[in-house]
């Protein structure tokens, strides 16, 4: 899967980045290349990732148009998380650190169950904020929409599977 200047793709555990030049560095005396990308949240950091190990490193395109609806509908039918707050904070870890999108869907929606039903940890806080950031800004990038935008399609379909819940329990 190659990568080119001007691609946008997504670095695990940071969110959509643009690939904005390619960058030789020697160390150790010998040459290395690295792609430059520039984060395309609200920070616009950069970071430097050496060309040799992107497949270890999970680099990934952005989702296609025709992919955000199944992500979205995604956020509907999520596992509840583990009770255990130890494995739910390993299980999450796994997820964010995949890289995929919809493992951040995933995240995303079981932490706000819990949070529906119990006040959530601080880390599982923290997970869920960034697990929703990056969430929210690949579906901004690849829809080229806001961010707001973005978030109330992600509010909507959280909301939808709460409903869907609510009715199933009054009708038992």
């Amino acid at each position: 899967m190659p990568f080119m200047i001007g691609d946008k793709v997504v670095y695990p555990s940071q969110g959509p980045c643009l690939i904005d030049a390619v960058i030789t560095k020697t160390i150790a005396g010998d040459p290395s290349s690295f792609y430059r990308l520039s984060l395309l949240d609200d920070s616009r950091d950069a970071v430097l990732v050496p060309i040799e190990k992107l497949t270890a490193l999970r680099l990934r395109h952005l989702l296609a148009k025709s992919e955000i609806p199944k992500l979205l509908g995604h956020l509907e039918c999520a596992p509840l998380p583990s009770k255990n707050w130890r494995q739910r904070g390993i299980d999450n870890a796994k997820l964010l650190a995949s890289g995929s999108a919809f493992d951040l869907a995933e995240i995303v929606e079981s932490l706000t169950e819990l949070g529906a039903a119990k006040a959530l940890l601080p880390r599982d806080r923290q997970t869920l904020e960034k697990a929703r950031k990056l969430l929210i800004c690949e579906i901004s990038e690849v829809m080229d929409e806001s961010r707001g935008m973005a978030e109330e399609q992600v509010d909507r379909a959280l909301e939808s599977k709460r409903t869907v819940l609510k009715n199933a329990a009054q009708r038992a």
